[in-house]
């Protein structure tokens, strides 16, 4: 909370770090901090964040490192409205068109009970899966996410899970059907999934 390097970041992104005063000198310029010191409020899921990484790094120097490396590049644009490609606009609409054209008696079946099917996906595109997958699936994940320097394979992949598991949500006749179907993604390995919906 802090490091109030990352304070930079804020000037591509539409939002703004809280500010506050000395009593009585609202407004003055030289009376103001920003609040955390670094300018991110962190939000409920925000250390999903940073858990996957304690499998890689024994030292949280090294540690805290990566994940700042990680949240500035990539993490910070999941949770504030950005037309950047990375942002969470355009990974929604990604997932929603990616599915569209891939499984669109799915999208309908789901939209005709009343199931969004962006509901269903949402939690995972803003949390790059953390505290959905298995931490090594996660890892591999992240890893073709740095290696692509994209978050777009993050929308690719909840495509991916809809087909995996398209047999059981076309039987799903509510939302609360269809979320028990994509409640437990633990099992799940994600490079053949990505294989198969990028190459066929």
């Amino acid at each position: 909370l802090h490091d109030s390097s990352l304070l930079r970041h804020f000037q591509h992104l539409s939002s703004t770090p809280f500010k506050a005063y000395i009593k009585g000198n609202v407004g003055v310029s030289q009376y103001e901090a920003v609040y955390p010191p670094n300018g991110v409020i962190p939000f409920h899921g925000f250390s999903m964040y940073v858990a996957p990484l304690c499998f890689l790094f024994d030292r949280s120097d090294h540690l805290y490192a990566l994940f700042k490396e990680l949240y500035m590049r990539y993490f910070v644009y999941l949770h504030c409205i950005s037309s950047n490609r990375q942002g969470i606009l355009n990974l929604c609409c990604l997932f929603e068109s990616l599915l569209w054209s891939k499984q669109p008696e799915l999208f309908q079946h789901l939209k005709k009970i009343n199931t969004h099917p962006l509901r269903l996906a949402f939690g995972w595109l803003m949390s790059a899966f953390s505290g959905h997958l298995d931490s090594r699936e996660l890892l591999f994940l992240w890893d073709r996410i740095i290696g692509f320097d994209s978050l777009e394979i993050v929308a690719v992949l909840a495509v991916a899970v809809f087909e995996f598991r398209a047999t059981n949500l076309f039987k799903a006749t509510s939302f609360a059907e269809a979320e028990s179907v994509l409640s437990d993604l633990r099992c799940l390995r994600i490079l053949p999934l990505l294989q198969q919906t990028l190459f066929l």
